[in-house]
């Protein structure tokens, strides 16, 4: 069983109760090596027709890579090592002035536009781009990642804090919400604790950080109405390598492997079916 293997073998096996499906967003930085992960697990319902879209660059936009479906990136990364990924939260007013539900897809604008994390949020700023009910985590291979959440009608930007930064369904500039009521948080906390207390001899890799998340994981299951929803697919991006692995509804057989700087020098826009 290759390395990556048993990591999908441990995602598929470890499974947790939840009341209602969401999203788990780690950047981590192996304070060793330097090296620099970002690992996803996207909770929704089953019902939907995700996909992998590669788009090249050309002379005016950057190339990326993102994953979503109804051509509405849930994420994704570019060519120059920017990392983007969002995660629903409580609705909050958002700044007067600002766009609450900016139409097309903002991911690839993002991705298509933006170097690093600076970028990516002056142009949410000259866009006057906000979200009520959902923060995004921005990341760069520079190891500079942020969270940009708007909170009672304020733009907040929640900084990296030594190595790591994670987000899930709680916005952690509001003071009136308690990280124990998400209890994917400190789980994932705990795992990232424990990756950086191992010796300096013991390798962390790809694997290892996605073993962190894969304790986040939501199997299968159903409403009251019988829809089916839980964790859709998990991506694991190694900024440092600059490779991308997802894997779908939990499944060894649908594993997807990407060379990102690869598939974006070829010069042909692709898309992978999920489904």
């Amino acid at each position: 069983m290759s390395k990556f293997k048993a990591l999908i073998f441990f995602l598929a096996t470890t499974i947790f109760s939840a009341k209602t499906f969401a999203c788990t967003i780690v950047y981590y930085i192996d304070s060793k090596t330097g090296n620099i992960y970002f690992v996803n697990n996207e909770d929704y319902w089953y019902d939907v027709k995700p996909y992998i879209q590669i788009i090249p660059s050309d002379k005016n936009e950057l190339g990326r890579i993102w994953y979503g479906w109804k051509n509405l990136g849930q994420g994704g990364v570019n060519e120059k090592g920017l990392v983007i990924d969002g995660a629903v939260t409580p609705e909050q007013k958002i700044p007067i002035g600002y766009k609450s539900n900016p139409k097309g897809n903002i991911t690839d604008e993002i991705l298509a536009k933006c170097n690093t994390v600076d970028e990516a949020i002056q142009y949410l700023e000259e866009k006057k781009i906000a979200l009520k009910n959902a923060h995004i985590l921005l990341g760069d291979k520079n190891g500079k990642a942020v969270i940009v959440e708007w909170i009672n009608g304020a733009k907040q930007i929640v900084p990296i804090k030594n190595n790591r930064l994670v987000a899930t369904n709680f916005s952690l500039s509001n003071t009136n919400q308690a990280e124990i009521t998400c209890w994917r948080y400190p789980i994932i906390q705990k795992g990232l604790d424990e990756l950086d207390a191992r010796n300096i001899k013991d390798t962390i890799d790809l694997k290892a950080v996605g073993n962190v998340i894969a304790k986040a994981v939501q199997p299968p299951q159903t409403d009251a109405t019988g829809q089916l929803g839980g964790t859709l697919y998990s991506t694991f991006i190694d900024l440092t390598a600059m490779k991308l692995i997802l894997v779908y509804k939990l499944d060894n057989s649908k594993i997807y492997k990407l060379d990102i700087l690869t598939e974006l020098h070829t010069g042909t826009n692709r898309t992978i079916q999920l489904e």
